[in-house]
């Protein structure tokens, strides 16, 4: 029940969720991170390119992976706003920031409107959402998809409303389309485990699940069509170098619980406690709260099982653990259930009665917050970011002033004062992300810097050349003509002369010594900036690590 109490305590709240959907865009502008992310943007230009939405292909070769969801999303996106790196991360933006409004109405749902406003702050601030929304993969499509169709579900239980369900289904077969078959563990885990616990019997076996199935394996005959059409009716095409592969099958099993059994064709190394330590920091500054609320929900929730709801703590815990007991890792996985982990959260900090459990996460939190300001002014110090413009220093002084002022309003026992201090530090940390630190890191991701450059002067239209390298997408998706690309030593099939190439300074000498002429145009340093490393980011050592790449006219 919302009262007039709960109303004065969320009047601030609507404004700060404006503000956090407006910190979730600040990345937009930002060049697409290789590799992952401007892989997947390779894709989807191709696609719009080609107006092929059925084939995948990359470097001109069928390549399976990834189902097709967010390539398609993308290459609409492209057909509507032509091909740039906002147009790229707009769709991966709203399908979170739907997801944002997804978790608000199934923890209304839950609990009440208070939970759900702070489940949104919660959700919008937890540090690999905002990394999620600049270096767009498929995360963000799913982490809104999975919560929408837990919510549509649900409701189709409460209510027994078929267009509910159907809607669900859509959902959930999005999911599918956009990351596989393991969409469906946290999607049933929360309604399977809700019931299961809750000892619903009857409504676990109801048909209308039957129904949903049936409507998901309907829903997602777009992708078992071009999976078909790509790769099955095609058994000559030679995939992870053999043929007869089939497309359908990768989907639903190599691509997800070949991954997790470690038997299909893309393998990986697992680590029990890799999601431990990773939720540590990927739902910064939140994680800390979070295992506390994690282990109070449980231990009160076993007393009094059949008045608990059981959707959150299923969806996410049974996922998390299959993750951890899986293979195949990556940080990025997680996002799915932060929504569930943004619920738990809330709740229990709102519900908090204990003036000495409030004391000690106060204390807690404050230590958090001033260890992460600590961690900006020392990144601050030793990257001297080339991006840091005066009007990114007065939004931070603003923020930080708002930091030490509007905590303060609230009683020492008030959870606003420590979820306030909280929350406002996350948006001071992730501002300084987005406005200095990733727009100085990319400059170093030379690929993109180079093929700016490149459509700017090639007035001549010359033929352009690059020698292959792991992180060579970023030229691919920003260059305006065609490429080439020839072997890491250069060697290859060439163009006539005259062309332009670009590549490693090395590469270039090679050239050189084969007799071409070489007219220099411009230099870039590449380094690959997903994997930093502490002498990258000290400014003082960064050159060591730096590759001299180069732009250049052959003759």
């Amino acid at each position: 029940m919302n009262t007039p109490q709960t109303d004065n305590k969320t009047q601030w709240l609507y404004l700060f969720i404006g503000l956090a959907v407006l910190l979730n865009f600040t990345g937009l502008f930002i060049p697409i991170l290789a590799p992952d992310g401007t892989l997947y943007a390779v894709i989807a230009k191709t696609m719009a390119q080609r107006n092929d939405f059925v084939n995948i292909i990359v470097h001109n070769a069928d390549w399976l992976d990834k189902p097709h969801f967010p390539f398609w999303v993308a290459a609409l996106s492209f057909k509507i706003f032509g091909i740039s790196t906002w147009a790229y991360k707009l769709p991966g933006i709203l399908f979170m920031l739907m997801g944002g409004y997804y978790t608000y109405l199934l923890a209304k749902l839950l609990y009440n409107k208070e939970v759900a406003l702070w489940s949104v702050l919660i959700l919008l601030t937890s540090q690999h959402i905002i990394l999620s929304n600049n270096d767009v993969r498929a995360e963000p499509y799913l982490t809104g998809l999975i919560i929408a169709a837990v919510y549509h579900f649900y409701l189709a239980y409460l209510r027994g409303n078929y267009w509910q369900l159907m809607w669900g289904a859509i959902f959930t077969a999005c999911a599918i389309m956009t990351k596989g078959m393991f969409a469906l563990v946290p999607i049933g885990g929360a309604i399977v485990g809700h019931l299961a616990i809750t000892r619903q019997w009857k409504q676990l076996v109801h048909w209308r699940w039957l129904l949903a199935a049936v409507l998901i394996g309907i829903f997602i005959l777009p992708e078992i069509y071009c999976l078909y059409e790509q790769f099955d009716a095609h058994p000559e095409k030679v995939v992870f170098g053999r043929t007869h592969v089939s497309g359908i099958q990768f989907f639903f099993w190599d691509s997800q619980f070949g991954r997790f059994f470690n038997t299909g064709p893309i393998k990986g190394k697992g680590d029990p406690s890799f999601f431990i330590h990773t939720t540590l920091w990927a739902f910064l500054p939140w994680s800390l709260i979070l295992f506390a609320a994690i282990w109070h929900f449980v231990k009160t929730g076993i007393k009094n099982v059949q008045q608990r709801e059981w959707l959150c703590i299923s969806g996410s815990l049974l996922t998390f653990l299959l993750f951890s007991a899986s293979k195949f890792q990556l940080p990025h996985y997680l996002n799915i259930v932060f929504p569930f982990f943004a619920i738990i959260t809330a709740q229990y900090f709102i519900g908090l009665q204990n003036e000495r459990t409030i004391k000690t996460i106060r204390a807690v939190q404050t230590g958090l917050v001033l260890v992460l300001l600590l961690a900006i002014a020392a990144l601050q110090y030793y990257f001297k970011p080339d991006e840091f413009e005066w009007d990114d220093a007065v939004t931070l002084v603003v923020w930080l002033a708002l930091l030490a002022i509007l905590p303060t309003k609230f009683a020492a026992t008030d959870y606003r004062q420590t979820a306030f201090r909280t929350l406002i530090a996350a948006f001071v940390v992730n501002l300084y992300l987005n406005l200095a630190f990733y727009p100085s890191l990319l400059k170093y991701q030379a690929g993109s810097e180079a093929a700016v450059w490149i459509n700017e002067h090639n007035t001549q239209k010359l033929p352009l050349v690059q020698s292959w390298e792991d992180a060579n997408y970023p030229m691919e998706f920003y260059i305006e003509q065609p490429l080439t690309i020839v072997n890491e030593d250069g060697s290859g099939k060439l163009p006539a002369t005259p062309f332009m190439f670009y590549g490693p300074a090395t590469v270039v000498a090679s050239l050189q010594s084969k007799g071409y002429h070489i007219e220099k145009q411009a230099n870039f340093e590449r380094y690959w900036v997903s994997r930093l490393k502490p002498k990258f980011i000290n400014h003082a050592t960064r050159a060591e690590l730096l590759i001299p790449m180069e732009v250049v006219i052959v003759k």
